[in-house]
């Protein structure tokens, strides 16, 4: 495995202490890619210096002045009263001001996108960072059919799933997520559906009985989106309503599993990605779909602006040794979560585009996203993969893939004073043991949180933090992504634009 150049300091790597309250203080993180003996001897952990976070940008409608003309409002007349054409102009562009204070609004997002390019520099210029604001009229109407905002915002998170992938959509005539009736459906629509939530295309649909007491159906209304070609109805015929699901995931092609962090076999995570930066493996990834994948957006700290760049990462898919790499994946664009919180690591959730698409076999196959209401228990046995560290002393990382099994904590037991003492945020979820032995260290940061419901693998998290290394009281944490399902939903749509 390719090494980092000692003189520089290294990109992400996996979290192994927490933010003890209060204050939150630094963490000590175990670097990947550099060996003991390359390490400072005064520092053998490095900790890296954030830069501050970056406000959103305010984007406001100009206002320009009129243009220069020959004939103002004082004319020829050289007696004109001093200041009163500047104080008429001045009044005017107060009214155009205020009109377009009333007119328009700024979405309250921001997204950064990093796009590749062949500019091998380091610095970014605006090629690779587009800092996205929507704009919309302050009397948008949100998941009407109609685009008012100018990047389409109000009508992009107006889709989801329910429990068995039934299809729920919101639309303004109710302003509830309702279920979509079976009656009148087709496989355009499925199509159609599943592009506004940032897939190609749909790869299955079905019907299933529910007992909604209202439920939408499908009109001849032209439309670019599913929810201004539905009209609501008191109830579906038959009570038969779309079950839809736009790509073929969570299929496990290797069963035998070792409870205790061991080596993976080939085709038991075959979403795991390793993710190389220059050469080194630095973090790991988790395929959802044939162009998409997730990780952590700590994985590209804005101290290192190289991270930020796609040409200088690969994506390594299928690969059970890191001594075995097959064709790397070529990184078409970065999105890191625009409310991403370095100190806290709340909402440490990124979203890669690559620039083709990958075939599915046994050894590459997506992940399924949960759905919006899909709850995981305290207790339920989950499963972390990665190339971590198997020894918290040394902090190199593992040449193989290694699994874990874990279980869900609650939240409320992970925040006792004697485990994380409220570190742990609604977009949190904690997994391991707390008497210790097990633990994600044994993956690493970007990596997978999966668990199994009806011989189907959900991504429950991503590696995000954790105090230590499999100490008692101290479980992983991990990025919860059914929190995060409209963020990951609308980039990727916006990622096809």
């Amino acid at each position: 495995m390719a090494m980092l150049n000692p003189n520089e300091p290294p990109p992400p790597y996996y979290s192994v202490a927490v933010h003890t309250q209060p204050p939150l203080k630094s963490y000590e993180e175990v670097v990947y890619g550099v060996s003991p003996a390359q390490t400072p001897a005064n520092q053998p952990h490095f900790v890296p210096q954030y830069a501050p976070p970056l406000a959103a940008p305010q984007v406001t409608q100009p206002s320009l002045p009129p243009r220069s003309r020959k004939r103002g409002c004082c004319k020829n007349n050289a007696r004109c009263i001093g200041g009163s054409c500047a104080a008429f102009i001045l009044v005017a562009l107060l009214a155009v001001a205020i009109w377009l204070g009333v007119r328009f609004g700024t979405r309250v997002w921001t997204q950064g996108r990093f796009n590749n390019s062949d500019n091998q520099n380091e610095s970014i210029d605006d090629n690779q960072l587009i800092l996205m604001s929507d704009i919309c009229p302050n009397d948008t109407i949100n998941c009407d059919g109609i685009r008012d905002c100018d990047l389409g915002s109000d009508e992009m998170v107006c889709v989801r799933f329910g429990m068995r992938n039934r299809l729920e959509v919101k639309t303004a005539q109710d302003g509830r997520f309702l279920p979509v009736c079976f009656n009148g459906w087709d496989q355009s629509i499925a199509d159609q559906t599943c592009t506004q939530l940032g897939f190609k295309k749909s790869y299955s649909y079905t019907n299933i009985t529910t007992q909604d007491s209202l439920g939408l159906v499908a009109t001849n209304t032209l439309s670019d989106s599913i929810q201004g070609q539905v009209e609501v109805r008191s109830s579906c015929p038959d009570q038969s309503t779309v079950s839809l699901q736009c790509v073929e995931c969570g299929k496990q092609q290797s069963t035998s599993r070792i409870v205790g962090g061991s080596i993976a076999d080939r085709g038991q995570w075959p979403w795991q990605l390793s993710l190389h930066f220059r050469g080194s493996h630095v973090c790991g990834g988790v395929l959802i779909s044939p162009d998409f994948l997730l990780t952590a957006a700590h994985c590209f700290p804005r101290s290192n602006p190289s991270t930020l760049l796609p040409q200088f990462w690969q994506v390594y898919a299928g690969v059970l040794s890191l001594n075995n790499l097959p064709t790397p994946l070529v990184v078409e664009r970065i999105i890191l979560n625009e409310n991403y919180n370095n100190i806290t690591n709340d909402q440490d959730i990124a979203l890669l585009k690559l620039a083709a698409e990958v075939n599915f076999d046994d050894d590459v196959h997506p992940a399924c996203l949960p759905v919006t209401a899909q709850q995981f228990l305290p207790g339920t046995a989950c499963w972390t993969s990665g190339f971590g560290t198997t020894d918290p002393e040394s902090g190199r990382v593992s040449d193989e893939l290694m699994e874990v099994t874990v279980d869900i904590i609650s939240t409320i037991e992970c925040n006792n004073p004697w485990v994380y003492g409220g570190a742990v945020t609604k977009n949190m979820v904690c997994a391991g043991h707390l008497e210790g032995g097990r633990d994600s260290c044994q993956g690493d940061s970007g990596g997978p949180l999966v668990c199994q419901t009806d011989d189907v693998w959900y991504l429950v998290g991503i590696t995000s933090w954790g105090d230590g290394c499999a100490l008692a009281n101290k479980p992983g944490v991990y990025t919860k992504v059914n929190s995060l399902l409209p963020w990951i939903h609308t980039n990727m749509q916006l990622a096809r634009q």
